[in-house]
């Protein structure tokens, strides 16, 4: 029994289940039933509508105007569910109407003429109270097709709506509900107002004084509407104000746009904070444009917009904490090479596949987000007003340069140093802003001005680091830092080459002081002990058995003045050339041999290279002649510069570095020897100027590596020349300094012909010494494949005079000299 009860009570329960189930299958089937229905139903009446519209007599514009909004009132009115989506009622379609009536209204009245439609929607506010229904999202999606409707208005009508109160009060409040849930459902359509109300700015940049906002203002308005939720209000035409109230408003909305009086610090700039929320979203078509439409905000041109953008919102920790984000997402170690062959990269344009980019090379992805946004500040802040621009291009520079870029600069790893270094010659060569460029420069060079001195190189220890840099133990660290200071060198901005170079020269007191009574007199336009051409045994008939060395010193002598130059004080252009070209005999070059690699090639390319840097310069207050040597402080002493002084010692051991260093340094040297400033010219180009004692110019460091010292065989009579010179001057005190300077030179002469001689003798020792020359030349051109080397070539040419004529090394072989190729 007791048995049979508990089954009968277990079949009892398990009825009454199925009896709930049933049951509340029925009333879902019921409630699916009736809304399916009820969407028919309103298709049906939709369509109907329609048909009825179509085939009626067509009313006046403003009448029917006025019916489309009366039944969109009538529907809060007389419905009782406000659960139904807004899709499922006449709403949209009555909006829809109402547009094309006031777009039709517009088209068929002059320019610049209000119509009665406009006119009704003006005076009865039918934006507000758009707006409240749009905020109270009644029925569900309302927001959504109220933002459309502010869009399309906004875009069709040609007329200017914004300056009415009755338009940019509802529309700075309907601005307001924008970005506040990210991944929104409407947040499609509160992108695309956003970035119409921006245009339109854009069109008129005064009205963007009505969308400062006051604080104090906005809580005295919010307190003013706080019934805006009901729906009996929200049809009311009025917004909680007297018209006392309206008319003090609209006053001084009118003299916000009529005056740029300063942004108060108590301003808000609400589109501008919409805009920043959207950009977090994770919809990278949302994020591309709330950026475009910040960089329309950022460009108007006034003050009080610009003042409230940078102190009152926080775009500038936008753009800063993005970028450091982006940069520290970075490997630690990234291939130069990888770093410098990017393809170019545009914010907003960027395509790219996860699989792809790291088959390519680990970190390509990050670094393409992290170049494609700065390539976005930096067109931002181009695109700013000039205080603003400002503005953020000192964040950046305090936030992104100082903050996280100098510890990685400043760091001992190569390889941290190599990597950030690349990445720091990247960005030089990306950014084009002025402002950003200008900041970046005083963050790497510092904002000194005046002259340098020796003591005070090491200052500015991120300058310092970085030249010093140019001569590291590392050749890729050597390499990589020439190549930044070279594109430094290219961007348009006057404060690097002053910061570099021409500061340590606006003196010229790299020239010979001498007073005018202590000069050498002239006659027939040369210092009367010159010594003559024909008698000088620097070009002796007997110098070679072709005379041809003595006939290219001749071809490139001065002119017979004092200073060799025109009337304009400028030595010619040939003979600066000459002079360069015959510090190597011919039987040492071989450029002619190989088609397209004569200097007269690099010559056309540099033309086209001194005319862009002319047209970069123009606008700078550069001289055309060298500063008058009467106001010039020839006294003090000279100092090339840490740079200079850099590339000078680079430059003297060239012949013991490796090729691409040498290119390197020579790429910069002829970078600085395009820029068209008078002193630059004369220091680095002119080998004809007296320079002052201890002093050297970028020709007489080029004099000593064409013609080093004496060959270790020789340091025995080198060690006895000081005690001998010493002898000789004490015995010359009283010998006049003209007769000691002939003396002087005709011993200079004699090296100079001991040096050439035995350049000479050892390139005649070389059995197809030409053959093997044009050879080398090719291989580094990459002409022909790999075997004799470089640095078999300088093993050579570095041997002992003394050495048999078979002498031959194998490919390759250093033959135990430090030399590199």
């Amino acid at each position: 029994m007791p048995g049979s009860l508990y089954e009968t009570s277990n079949l009892e329960r398990g009825g009454n289940n199925r009896k709930k189930k049933i049951e509340e299958f029925s009333r879902s089937s019921r409630e699916k039933l009736v809304q399916s229905k009820n969407k028919m139903f309103s298709k049906f009446t939709s369509i109907l509508q329609h048909a009825v519209e179509a085939l009626a007599p067509s009313l006046p514009l403003q009448e029917d105007f006025v019916y489309h909004w009366k039944a969109i009132t009538h529907y809060y009115i007389e419905t009782s569910d406000d659960k139904a989506p807004v899709t499922d009622t006449n709403i949209p379609s009555h909006l829809e109407q109402m547009l094309d009536i006031l777009t039709q209204e517009e088209a068929e009245r002059e320019s610049g003429e209000t119509g009665p439609c406009m006119e009704y929607l003006l005076h009865h506010k039918i934006l507000e109270t758009l707006y409240t229904l749009g905020k109270a999202d009644c029925p569900p999606g309302m927001k959504q097709q109220v933002l459309t409707f502010y869009t399309k208005l906004l875009a069709h009508i040609r007329q200017p709506l914004l300056p009415h109160i009755n338009v940019h009060r509802p529309v700075q409040k309907l601005i307001r509900l924008c970005g506040e849930v990210l991944a929104a459902p409407t947040e499609n359509e509160e992108i695309q107002f956003l970035c119409i109300v921006c245009a339109k700015l854009k069109q008129d940049p005064y009205l963007v004084n009505f969308f400062l906002e006051n604080k104090s203002k906005r809580l005295e308005n919010q307190g003013l509407a706080g019934t805006d939720g009901g729906k009996e209000s929200a049809l009311a035409p009025d917004t909680g104000q007297s018209p006392a109230d309206e008319h003090a408003e609209e006053a001084q909305a009118a003299a916000a746009g009529s005056t740029c009086s300063p942004a108060s610090s108590t301003n808000n700039y609400n589109l501008v904070t919409s805009l920043l929320n959207l950009t977090k979203s994770p919809d990278g078509r949302i994020v591309v444009k709330a950026c475009e439409g910040l960089m329309l905000l950022v460009s108007l041109p006034e003050p009080a917009a610009a003042k409230c953008l940078t102190e009152n919102t926080e775009l500038c920790h936008l753009l800063t904490d993005r970028l450091v984000s982006f940069y520290k997402a970075l490997p630690q170690s990234m291939d130069p090479l990888d770093i410098e062959t990017v393809e170019s990269v545009n914010w907003g344009l960027d395509v790219y596949n996860l699989k792809e980019d790291a088959a390519i090379f680990t970190g390509k992805r990050a670094l393409i987000s992290f170049l494609s946004w700065l390539d976005y500040c930096d067109q931002l802040i181009k695109e700013a007003q000039k205080s603003a621009a400002v503005v953020m291009a000192k964040a950046v520079k305090e936030r992104f340069f100082m903050a996280v870029m100098e510890p990685q600069l400043m760091q001992t790893s190569e390889v941290g140093i190599l990597t950030s270094t690349a990445l720091l010659n990247r960005i030089i060569r990306q950014v084009t802003s002025d402002a950003l460029l200008q900041e970046m420069v005083y963050f790497l060079l510092g904002e000194a001005t005046e002259p340098e001195t020796p003591a005070k190189t090491a200052q500015n220890q991120l300058r310092h680091r970085l030249i010093e840099h140019c001569d590291h133990l590392s050749d890729e660290i050597s390499i990589m830092t020439l190549r930044l200071f070279e594109h430094l060198i290219q961007k348009p901005n006057q404060h690097i080459l002053h910061s570099l170079v021409l500061r340590s020269l606006e003196e010229r007191n790299y020239l010979e002081n001498k007073p005018q009574e202590e000069r050498e007199p002239v006659e027939n336009g040369q210092p009367h002990d010159a010594v003559d051409l024909e008698e000088d045994p620097l070009f002796a008939d007997d110098l070679s058995p072709d005379s041809r060395l003595a006939s290219e010193w001749i071809s490139s002598s001065p002119p017979q003045s004092p200073e060799h130059s025109k009337a304009d004080g400028k030595t010619e252009v040939h003979k600066i050339v000459n002079s360069f070209l015959c510090l190597v005999p011919d039987e040492a070059k071989s450029s002619y041999h190989v088609e397209g690699t004569g200097y007269d090639t690099y010559l056309r390319d540099a033309h086209r290279q001194f005319r862009d840097y002319c047209g970069i310069c123009q606008r700078w207050d550069w001289r055309g002649h060298p500063k008058p040597l009467e106001k010039c402080n020839l006294d003090s002493p000279f100092f090339e510069g840490h740079f200079l002084k850099v590339l000078f010692d680079r430059m003297g051991r060239i012949l013991d570095q490796p090729y691409d260093v040498n290119l390197q340094v020579t790429a910069v040297l002829s970078k600085l020897s395009l820029l068209p400033h008078p002193h630059l010219h004369e220091y680095l180009l002119d080998p004809y100027i007296n320079l002052a004692p201890g002093c050297r110019s970028l020709f007489s460091v080029i004099v000593r590596v064409s013609f080093p010292p004496p060959a270790p065989h020789t340091q025995t009579f080198e060690r006895q020349v000081p005690n001998r010179f010493t002898k000789v001057m004490s015995m010359l005190e009283d010998v006049p300094w003209l007769i000691l300077r002939r003396v002087l030179l005709q011993f200079a002469a004699s090296r100079f012909l001991q040096v050439v001689g035995d350049l000479m003798l050892r390139i005649h020792r070389i059995p197809d010494f030409t053959p093997k020359l044009l050879l080398v030349r090719k291989r580094l051109l990459g002409l022909e494949p790999e075997g004799i080397t470089y640095v078999f070539l300088l093993a050579v040419l570095a041997s002992s005079p003394s050495a048999g004529p078979d002498l031959c090394f194998p490919a390759g072989s250093t033959t135990g000299l430090s030399w590199r190729g």
